[in-house]
């Protein structure tokens, strides 16, 4: 059976972004407030599947503005980045692809 979280991006009351991550095998959840903390719940929900996770769906509720996405988009890169930099190789699939051609 896959292992799927699903990764919802919504605004808070005050217009301030979060990411609720939800596993769909049991339905627990953890509200992130920054990608540090995504990292870390990421972390502890795969901890019951070993550490594999087979893929994150990624939502966002329809009244987020574009421009909070590509925020996202670019905290997401830089933390990729510092990763690979650390473990010295790409960690997804499409960073490898890119690095081969």
């Amino acid at each position: 059976m896959a292992v799927i979280f699903n990764a919802t991006i919504k605004l808070d009351d005050n217009n301030t972004w979060f990411i609720e991550l939800k596993d769909e095998m049991d339905g627990r959840s953890e509200i992130c407030f920054d990608m540090d903390e995504f990292e870390k719940n990421i972390e502890k929900l795969g901890a019951d599947y070993g550490g594999h996770i087979d893929e994150v769906k990624w939502f966002k509720d329809e009244n987020v503005p574009p421009f909070v996405i590509d925020e996202i988009r670019v905290i997401m890169a830089e933390h990729r980045a510092k990763i690979e930099e650390e473990r010295g190789e790409p960690i997804t699939p499409v960073a490898q692809k890119r690095e081969e051609n």
